[in-house]
């Protein structure tokens, strides 16, 4: 497996130690957070960070294809550091967003009425099984 340093160097981005701790915590914490949280989780250890930078950070990440990014709930933004093909699941109860990464969609082309296709977003909403009322959990 590819070191964050190497991931970072092959995308053209210069791996600075604030990258590669932000890279490093989309790999471990594959929740989708969001820039709040992300800063949350790094400002202790990185107390000199901001949010711009993280902001900044990100859109690099993303122009590079490093990550993907994802709006499930309609206003924040999401970030995953999973960049092949799947979907996700909101639960409308506690708010988990989970990767859904079994499901094929044959309607998926690269192109529509002569219109190329670059993503395709597939959202799932319901209650997760932790949300689930007992009797439902089948």
């Amino acid at each position: 497996m590819k070191s964050l340093q190497d991931r970072l160097k092959e995308k053209g981005l210069r791996s600075s130690y604030q990258r590669i701790k932000i890279l490093e915590y989309l790999e471990k914490n594959r929740t989708h957070p969001t820039v709040d949280a992300i800063y949350e989780a790094l400002k202790e250890k990185l107390p000199s960070i901001s949010k711009t930078t993280i902001y900044n950070t990100l859109k690099s990440f993303l122009e590079t294809g490093l990550i993907s990014d994802l709006t499930i709930s309609g206003h924040e933004v999401m970030y995953d550091a999973e960049t092949k093909p799947h979907s996700h699941f909101l639960c409308k109860s506690c708010g988990t967003v989970l990767d859904v990464v079994d499901i094929k969609c044959p309607h998926v082309r690269k192109e529509v009425d002569g219109n190329k296709v670059e993503e395709v977003h597939l959202y799932f909403k319901g209650l997760c099984k932790k949300c689930l009322p007992e009797g439902r959990k089948q």
